[in-house]
């Protein structure tokens, strides 16, 4: 599932290819994309409405409209945007598509069935369910080392299955939660309310740290209309992971093995020698 370093490199993309185009039509080809919306008033609703912009709030894509109304996009496991010429056959699980005047197209499409999509009153947008839970933005001023050390004493869980907790951390996923603990050298299996002031503050520059760090390296990479979220991921995306994914391979502090265990059924690398 990409995480917000992702999400916020595909929400740049489209708002640089999309942004200002009027949607002349749109389609919801999956009702269940968008299931508080029959598919004729989620038509209704986008027709001749003009994109403004479009940016990123938590793993939410928002597509902020001139009707004052917004679309909140969700790509989950397998969601992805493709901007393609009307000529050219809708892709297989395409799930909603929005025209354009120029003849193109951009188009959802969803091989696991899992994305999400709700539009709503501009206006309401930080009261809707799916935005008014999250946690503070990690670049914004409300996201600092008090409120971080506040949040990890309401917790008894383990750092790790704490970090994924959206309404907690925002925008941190199994791999740059990993990659954050390794760096501030911080056992995932501690509880986040035992965490000391010293680990608390060194964890939250160092996540702060390697989400900039992969926003960086993926606004080096050159974006393929017709596939843009893979130019971030799926393929497309790599970075040398410190931990992540690197079970039983050696460290590059100190040449211990990598480790991977088990955490409310997701997988977690760390180095057992550097985060004891």
């Amino acid at each position: 599932m990409p995480e917000l370093p992702e999400v916020e490199l595909v929400a740049q993309a489209l708002d640089r290819l999309v942004a200002s185009r009027k949607i002349i039509a749109a389609e919801l080809l999956r009702e269940r994309l968008a299931p508080e919306t029959a598919p004729e008033d989620f038509a209704a609703m986008l027709q001749n409405a003009r994109i403004n912009r479009i940016k990123r709030r938590g793993k939410h894509i928002l597509f902020d409209l001139d009707n004052d109304k917004t679309l909140i996009a969700h790509l989950r496991m397998s969601g992805r945007f493709m901007l393609l010429p009307l000529e050219r056959d809708l892709p297989k699980y395409a799930h909603a598509v929005f025209y354009f005047a120029d003849e193109t197209r951009l188009v959802f499409q969803d091989q696991r069935h899992f994305g999400l999509m709700k539009i709503v009153e501009t206006a309401d947008l930080n009261e809707t369910k799916e935005i008014k839970k999250l946690a503070p933005e990690p670049f914004s001023d409300e996201f600092n080392p008090k409120y971080f050390r506040a949040v990890l004493k309401t917790s008894k869980r383990s750092l790790k299955e704490f970090l994924l907790d959206q309404t907690k951390v925002c925008g941190l996923g199994n791999i740059y939660a990993s990659e954050a603990l390794f760096l501030a050298r911080v056992n995932p299996q501690i509880a986040a309310d035992k965490l000391s002031k010293k680990k608390a503050d060194e964890l939250f520059e160092k996540i702060r740290e390697v989400l900039r760090e992969s926003i960086a390296h993926g606004s080096t990479l050159n974006v393929n209309p017709e596939n843009i979220d893979g130019s971030y991921y799926g393929g497309g995306y790599t970075l040398g992971w410190r931990v992540y994914d690197r079970e039983k391979e050696p460290c590059a502090e100190c040449q211990s093995e990598i480790a991977r265990l088990k955490q409310a059924g997701r997988s977690t690398y760390f180095c057992p020698q550097c985060q004891k």
